[in-house]
């Protein structure tokens, strides 16, 4: 864990036992949330969550871990002996004698959600994050802002688990929504962009849970995401925002924005299981847009297990087999219930039939259409000459259908070069370049109050370039004497 040269831990003490190098670690990440208030910095504040992750980890294991939080929140309301300079300015920052900062009570609550999610303790975490919620509405303090938004995190994590669960209409998930519209609000009055991102993104996951598809596109159209958003946060809100999209048919934009999340996504393996959400989704969008997904995306080591009843899915759309293609969707219909894609895979079933059909207008210039009954499992030729018509006027295939003699004959094919679509996937690819580069600009940092700097200096060097020059005229000094810094005005 990173930390300043002011807040290094008494190595004695760390060697005691376990439960005393969680207590000193804990302890030195409240001197950095104090750091962060002291030089107004977000960036202190977002290196203490981020050492969260080992941290719990020892709480959980070593047992006892509400009664060290404890320990905690006693030892630092404890009256200290130190008179060192970092002790005095703790002090000073505190509104009050004994009391602790903001910051540091709700870090030290997270930590408590933390251990009621890792124990299980549902219905106690969702009561504890209900009242922890009403406390930090009455704080209106930017450092505060990141613990904020994880706090409204764990709620929505706790509530998800209780009984009835989601997509339950008597779910306890609806009874939070209230609460999380008027953060929301309450966020972009304030300009809390970091709790506005995280609350957008949990009231999606909020609606999408409970099938409310119509509210979350709603509250896409009616509310702005912020650009400053962290890079976690635009994942997230970009999955959701295409899993809605998927739904509403909008396949073209669910795979941009899919894409978009993918490619997002932590490379660490910590963030595997979004990856693999994400993937899942996205394999699925491509066969309903009639592209086939690379093979190489399912030999991936992190999506290889993830992925195999999709690669069965794949395999069955790609083939044309539409009893192929039932059996899979039966034998994987609890895993695609549990991903959330079972909808979208039945969805497919049109996909195999107009692949089959694409197959067979390539393998054949001129085949009956009863002859395609039988290929394709299809129940009359009226059918059939149906599907047909509906592939041609989809652009899928390029034939003709004669009508009298019943059968389906396919034209030449021409050169791909000559159509547009060499040209659409270099677009493609140009635009997703020219999008990354705007989000690296975007995320740079800039010196505070550098321009300022820039112009004093400008304005200094005006005004000696102004006494040079009075100097010269007056004749006190020559051009020579001025050492070739004077251009003239």
């Amino acid at each position: 864990m990173a930390q300043d040269d002011e807040m290094q831990v008494d190595e004695p003490v760390q060697q005691l036992n376990g439960s005393h190098d969680v207590k000193d670690d804990i302890l030195a990440n409240l001197e950095v949330l104090q750091q962060a208030v002291q030089q107004f910095d977000v960036r202190f504040v977002l290196r203490a969550l981020r050492a969260i992750s080992s941290v719990r980890k020892r709480l959980v294991t070593e047992g006892k871990a509400l009664e060290t939080l404890r320990a905690v929140r006693d030892a630092r309301l404890a009256p200290s002996n130190d008179q060192s300079k970092q002790h005095t300015t703790s002090k000073k920052l505190r509104s009050e004698q004994g009391a602790m900062l903001p910051e540091e009570e709700i870090y030290l609550s997270v930590l408590e959600q933390v251990v009621y999610l890792d124990t299980k303790q549902y219905e106690s975490g969702a009561k504890f994050s209900l009242q922890l919620v009403d406390k930090i509405r009455s704080f209106n303090r930017r450092t505060l802002d990141p613990l904020a938004a994880r706090v409204y995190f764990y709620l929505q994590l706790f509530v998800e688990q209780l009984t009835p669960q989601p997509p339950s209409q008597q779910s306890p998930v609806l009874e939070i929504r209230e609460r999380f519209l008027t953060a929301l609000r309450s966020a972009v009055l304030r300009k809390d962009q970091e709790t506005q991102a995280a609350v957008m993104v949990l009231l999606l996951r909020n609606y999408i849970s409970t099938a409310d598809i119509t509210q979350a596109d709603l509250l896409v159209a009616h509310n702005q995401f912020p650009q400053s958003a962290s890079n976690n946060q635009v994942a997230r809100y970009l999955y959701y925002l295409g899993r809605i999209r998927a739904i509403q048919l909008s396949y073209s934009e669910a795979h941009q924005h899919l894409t978009s999340a993918t490619r997002k996504a932590p490379s660490s393996g910590s963030a595997a299981g979004f990856y693999q959400a994400s993937m899942k989704l996205l394999v699925v969008v491509e066969l309903l847009m009639g592209d086939i997904p690379d093979r190489a995306v399912f030999r991936q080591p992190r999506l290889e297990k993830a992925l195999a009843p999709y690669f069965e899915l794949v395999q069955a759309v790609r083939g044309g087999d539409l009893a192929g293609f039932s059996k899979v969707v039966s034998a994987n219909a609890d895993t695609f219930r549990k991903d959330g894609t079972f909808t979208l895979a039945r969805r497919l079933r049109q996909n195999v039939i107009r692949t089959g059909v694409r197959m067979l207008s390539l393998a054949y210039s001129r085949i009956s259409l009863r002859d395609l009954c039988i290929r394709l499992s299809i129940g009359s030729e009226q059918s059939a000459e149906y599907i047909v018509a509906k592939a041609i006027r989809d652009g899928v295939i390029e034939a003709t259908i004669n009508h009298e003699k019943g059968y389906m004959e396919t034209k030449r094919a021409g050169d791909v070069y000559a159509t547009r679509e060499p040209a659409e996937a270099f677009h493609e690819r140009i635009e997703a370049c020219l999008g990354l580069h705007d989000e690296c600009v975007k995320a740079m940092r800039f010196p505070m109050n550098q321009h300022k700097l820039e112009l004093k200096n400008a304005q200094e060097a005006r005004e000696r370039e102004r006494e040079l020059a009075k100097e010269i005229q007056e004749g006190e000094m020559d051009e020579d004497d001025a050492g070739g810094e004077f251009d003239g005005l």
